[in-house]
């Protein structure tokens, strides 16, 4: 493993203020997802209203999966990447790890996508 951050096309794009940065909306979505679950048996929400939990989940997996490679999605979609400060991203130039990047970004949407739908749909099934 490389100790030292460094922009890597479609595998690393964000340095420690960014992972970090990442770590807590993943953290923050975990507790949403849990405070959902809690409060619609609560209030003993209709079923429906289940469904719900695809929001937090889903994003709760993509902040996760940021965090574990090192890569924003919203950067790489954008082409953009940041090993300083917050708010200080460079671009991407070469259109080849432009769409290395992009290819990436979207395989972690769309894993956040599936995990969403089956939690949501497992908690919308649930007998209780």
């Amino acid at each position: 493993m490389n100790p030292s951050p460094e922009y890597v096309p479609g595998t690393c794009n964000i340095g420690p203020a960014e992972i970090k940065a990442r770590r807590k909306a993943a953290v923050f979505s975990l507790v949403l997802s849990i405070a959902v679950i809690l409060l619609l048996l609560l209030v003993d929400a209709n079923r429906i209203w289940r469904l719900i939990l695809f929001i937090p989940v889903a994003s709760l997996v993509v902040g996760f999966q940021q965090t574990y490679f090192k890569f924003c999605v919203g950067f790489g979609m954008k082409g953009l990447f940041n090993f300083g400060d917050l708010g200080k991203n460079d671009t991407i130039e070469q259109a080849e790890f432009r769409q290395k990047d992009r290819k990436k970004a979207l395989q972690m949407i769309v894993t956040g996508i599936v995990a969403g739908l089956i939690v949501a749909i497992l908690f919308y099934l649930l007998p209780f």
